[in-house]
């Protein structure tokens, strides 16, 4: 095998990383590789699985954009067959056709020059993503095949015979024969014995690699309408492979690539082993007589050598196989279809729609815990599943319309049905299309703890309790907390970030006395604080038997950059979630919010939820004392503009803020936080007459912020008979924090008559 033929050209390598990068940038593809911890620098022979016919191409750039070395691709040998300008170009990237004579001792002599080889051991696309057969034994079955095979196992052979050669050299140094390392060195094309020995201390590493796509869809995109249009009538194979694969590459699609730690080859030679190599080494004189071996063995000491090798090649390309399938990225889609699949094998073509949410919920918290999982970054973000309880998260409804264009789930009234094609099987270039229910399910499959949570998940959806629920909830509100905390600390917002005061911490908290609760006391802080801001009085409050909870309301306790593109909804909906946490562990419920915490906390009163004994609110804006104020919307609105001009930045994204309590509030206000506070106080007004529950209206009378004719006119619009306002003489906004006038006491007052009245 000639190495000018294969020669890598380092125009076409520059030429295709440069077009390579351009065009990611233009496509919808959002490419994650995790994790890094060196992998790609330590690796030498990188294992792939194989979905989509355009990844082939994306694992040599990547390697080299982090080490800056070559690689070596073993692809179909038809692409070397189209004709002779892509086989050209094809061999100057490093691709090799798999067929090639060869082509083990060519890729060793590579990994000894430096090189990285890259390699899919599947042999072909795997569509339906089915490696297990009914044995649980890993097998996969092509379009051609009528029953199911082993992988290919090049990747291990090439690992274990390349460490067998490595420890030749390592003899021959440790013997001084300086003869047989001239002639390997001559033979390798190494710039010196240095070269040869260094390499040959390096034992052989396997990088097992899983690339997951997320999300699969099936509907037409513009390459299933351009080729059409150029084409006429296109094969289903065709159309099957651009409506899949063009909607990975045009349209937002995660792929994560989960590199494995590496699996180190070498094995520990016994005495007879060591004098079987010996033997066999005396007679060789290149790569190819060594990888040769197992075609052409002779004698009784040979064949004994080449069964240890086969074993041994076979156990580890067990192991690499087992790396690569547990190593998929576990994405809501999985999750949603292994319910599926397994309620369709108990028989049960029907589901209620509150039962398959909470389930679904149910396992997505248990594999938060679990070990040897891998979460996609969505079931690690609350943020983009809060709502998944209800129904109501965009991944899954997303998931749903897939299933319902392809025809495999209807939802009737309260329940989702399973149709009869989910039981039908279909062919190798079919299968995405029309079922991708059983590819997501077939891709998690090989995974155990997830088998075990969505087992573990149907069974408790109808037995747990609230409490035990809630629990899980507010694990998502620390969480979430924590995420936002750790995502916003990065590089792009550091500017900001430094120019920060607060030191208190931002987390949520949610205080549970051992027993005898009967009332439960929301706490919401107000814009640019955290829940640190109330933390005082709901230890307070725990200490006379309350269950307390201090809600985070969504972009606060983290960063300026994280309460940026935030909304008032937004808010609302941290104060929702944190009521029906804290609604599990009380009868009934006391809202109490300072200044927008207050008015936030009258727009949940306003909605009328259940176990409501009353609402507080200290200090809540109606008209602020800041004219500056006035000017807010068409700033926002040049804010606004600019995402329409990308070459321009906000003119004012930020304004500074000198706080009362610098330990607790940001220093930087997001001018579209002022934006949406005024759309709130705006909202507020129309709901205030909704309110039924008791109301306690306190506010100070000469507060710097907030007018302090506000209370009054929020005060004149509640409509209860049970409504009290109460001035609080103080020059400050903060007399809730700070305890002025008896502030706390007022509060306390009204928590317990609120509370002993509901009672």
């Amino acid at each position: 095998m000639s190495r000018d033929t294969y020669a890598i050209n380092a125009d076409y390598y520059r030429w295709s990383i440069r077009f390579y990068e351009a065009v990611r940038k233009r496509l919808g593809l959002n490419l994650k590789v995790h994790p890094d911890d060196g992998f790609l620098k330590q690796g030498h022979i990188f294992l792939f699985n194989h979905f989509a016919r355009f990844e082939t191409f994306i694992p040599p750039y990547i390697i080299h954009g982090a080490t800056g070395a070559y690689s070596r691709s073993v692809a179909d040998h038809g692409l070397f067959e189209v004709n002779e300008r892509l086989s050209k170009y094809l061999r100057g990237v490093g691709a090799i056709p798999n067929n090639q004579p060869g082509l083990l001792a060519f890729l060793a002599a590579e990994i000894l020059r430096g090189r990285k080889v890259v390699m899919f051991p599947e042999g072909g696309m795997v569509k339906d993503r089915r490696v297990l057969d009914r044995d649980g034994n890993f097998g996969v079955l092509f379009p051609k095949g009528k029953e199911r095979r082993k992988h290919h196992r090049g990747a291990a052979v090439l690992a274990f015979t390349l460490d067998i050669f490595k420890k030749r050299i390592l003899d021959l140094y440790e013997k001084g024969d300086e003869q047989r390392i001239r002639r390997w060195v001559t033979a390798l094309e190494l710039e010196d014995g240095q070269q040869l020995l260094k390499n040959a201390k390096e034992p052989t590493l396997i990088v097992p690699a899983t690339i997951t796509f997320f999300p699969i869809r099936v509907q037409e995109n513009v390459l299933t309408r351009t080729a059409g249009l150029f084409s006429g009538e296109v094969s289903k194979r065709t159309t099957e492979e651009l409506l899949v694969e063009g909607n990975l590459i045009f349209r937002d699609t995660d792929m994560d690539i989960r590199l494995i730690p590496p699996i180190e080859s070498a094995k520990n030679w016994g005495w007879w082993d060591k004098r079987l190599l010996n033997g066999y080494f005396r007679k060789i004189t290149s790569l190819n007589d060594l990888f040769g071996l197992r075609d052409r063995p002779q004698g009784i000491a040979e064949r004994m050598l080449v069964r240890r090798i086969n074993d041994q090649s076979l156990k580890l390309r067990d192991q690499y196989m087992h790396a690569i399938y547990t190593g998929t990225t576990v994405n809501l889609s999985h999750l949603s279809s292994s319910i599926i699949t397994l309620l369709i094998r108990q028989k049960r073509m029907e589901v209620n729609i509150d039962h398959f949410h909470r389930a679904l919920y149910l396992a997505l918290k248990s594999l938060q815990t679990a070990t040897n999982v891998y979460l996609h970054r969505s079931l690690c973000q609350p943020d983009r599943y809060f709502d998944l309880l209800d129904g109501e998260s965009a991944e899954l409804e997303r998931f749903l319309d897939t299933c319902r264009e392809a025809g495999l789930v209807a939802r009737t009234s309260g329940a989702y049905r399973f149709l009869d094609k989910l039981c039908q099987e279909f062919g190798f270039h079919e299968v995405r299309l029309e079922n991708p229910v059983v590819v997501y399910a077939n891709e998690v499959a090989p995974i155990p703890n997830v088998g075990k949570a969505i087992q573990e998940a149907l069974q408790k959806a109808s037995t747990i309790r609230d409490k035990e629920l809630s629990s899980f909830l507010f694990d998502d509100e620390i969480r979430a907390h924590a995420w936002n905390r750790e995502h916003f600390s990065q590089e792009p917002y550091r500017e900001i970030n430094d120019e920060e005061t607060a030191t208190k911490s931002g987390a949520p908290y949610l205080h549970l006395p051992k027993e005898n609760i009967q009332t439960g006391v929301l706490l919401v802080h107000g814009f640019l604080a955290s829940p640190a801001e109330l933390k005082n009085f709901g230890d307070c409050l725990s200490k006379l038997g309350y269950a307390v909870m201090g809600v985070r309301l969504a972009g606060h306790g983290t960063s300026p950059w994280d309460l940026k593109n935030r909304t008032r909804e937004d808010w609302l909906n941290s104060v929702r979630r944190g009521y029906r946490i804290l609604s599990a562990f009380a009868g009934q419920i006391v809202v109490v919010g300072f200044s927008t915490g207050g008015a936030l906390a009258m727009m949940l009163a306003a909605e009328h939820p259940e176990k409501l004994s009353g609402v507080a609110s200290v200090s809540a804006p109606h008209v602020y004392l800041n004219r500056k104020l006035v000017f807010v919307p068409l700033v926002q609105g040049l804010n606004k503009l600019t995402d329409w001009l990308p070459s321009f930045e906000e003119p004012m994204p930020f304004r500074v803020n000198e706080s009362e309590h610098p330990d607790i509030n940001y220093r930087n206000i997001p001018v579209h936080g002022l934006y949406q506070l005024r759309a709130l106080i705006e909202e507020l007004e129309d709901h205030l007459v909704e309110i039924k529950a008791p109301a306690l209206i306190l506010q100070g009378d000469d507060d710097p912020v907030v007018k302090p004719d506000s209370a009054r006119l929020i005060f004149d619009k509640l409509t209860m008979k049970d409504k009290t306002l109460q001035w609080v003489s103080s020059g400050r906004h903060g007399i809730f924090n700070e305890d002025i006038g008896g502030t706390c006491k007022f509060l306390l007052d009204f928590i317990k008559r609120a509370g002993s009245s509901a009672s």
